[in-house]
């Protein structure tokens, strides 16, 4: 199999908080790459700094947040040397993310539609915008007619059927997905991972999946690297690290997705 380019090269990224005896290395040293049209899960309880690293790439992570050693390199660019302005530029537009919480995302006075225009609008010059709006909901599997509905008048879902159409509105080359199926319950849960898979092959789009739970790695991801206190403790193929884990940090995460087990004796 020929090995995809890199769209996303980080190395020996170093994210701090605080200082002294409060220092806190919420990442300490992580290495990860993303191909083109390629998957990858970063996996990890919460607090293992999965979050704080996709953050980073556009540097999105919190004010306190002192980068304090490493590159992140997407498209040839050095992120961490880049101004505002020039993040604000790619942030969306080359770059985009989306959430575990659909409505923190969005506008509850405005519709839908009206809101995806605005992405459309803020990166995209002289196209029809009421047609991309209803390109995007056709892309996500949503009928035009949710163009004109408010956020509270969707389901879960739908709102996060809507917030990656948001995300896809100005054709990013990498989409972020942070924990987004969090707040779903398992059956729209699979819905929005297959989505996601099919977007993957059907746009190239490369993803970085940030989850704490290995059960909806599986189907998705063509590798993965597992995050423990700040640290990537094992990385490999998907296949290679649900079958033959290494790291017993690895084997505890896999061992805390859910099973069904057949009763005893029956």
């Amino acid at each position: 199999m020929k090995k995809k380019e890199n769209i996303l090269e980080v190395e020996n990224l170093s994210v701090h908080f605080g200082h002294g005896d409060g220092l806190v290395k919420a990442v300490d040293g992580v290495s990860f790459t993303v191909g083109r049209g390629e998957t990858v899960a970063l996996v990890g309880e919460s607090g293992s700094g999965k979050s704080i690293s996709a953050a980073s790439l556009t540097k999105l992570a919190p004010r306190a947040a002192k980068y304090a050693g490493g590159s992140i390199q997407f498209e040839g660019q050095d992120m961490l040397s880049l101004s505002d302005r020039e993040l604000r530029k790619i942030r969306g537009s080359q770059i985009s993310y989306i959430f575990q919480e659909p409505m923190s995302s969005l506008n509850p006075v405005f519709t839908v539609g009206w809101q995806i225009e605005e992405a459309i609008k803020l990166h995209q010059k002289g196209v029809d915008r009421k047609a991309e709006v209803q390109r995007l909901l056709d892309l996500v599997h949503l009928p035009d007619r949710l163009a004109s509905a408010y956020p509270h008048q969707m389901s879960g879902g739908q709102l996060q059927r809507c917030v990656i159409a948001m995300a896809l509105a100005c054709s990013p080359e990498l989409l972020v997905a942070d924990e987004p199926t969090t707040a779903l319950d398992v059956t729209v849960q699979r819905e929005i991972l297959n989505l996601l898979s099919e977007l993957s092959e059907k746009v190239g789009l490369s993803i970085l999946m940030i989850t704490h739970n290995f059960g909806i790695v599986a189907d998705l991801a063509d590798r993965v690297y597992v995050m423990q206190k700040g640290c990537i403790v094992e990385e490999g193929a998907t296949r290679q690290i649900l079958y033959d884990p290494q790291h017993e940090y690895t084997k505890q995460l896999m061992a805390a997705v859910p099973r069904l087990h057949p009763k005893e004796g029956g």
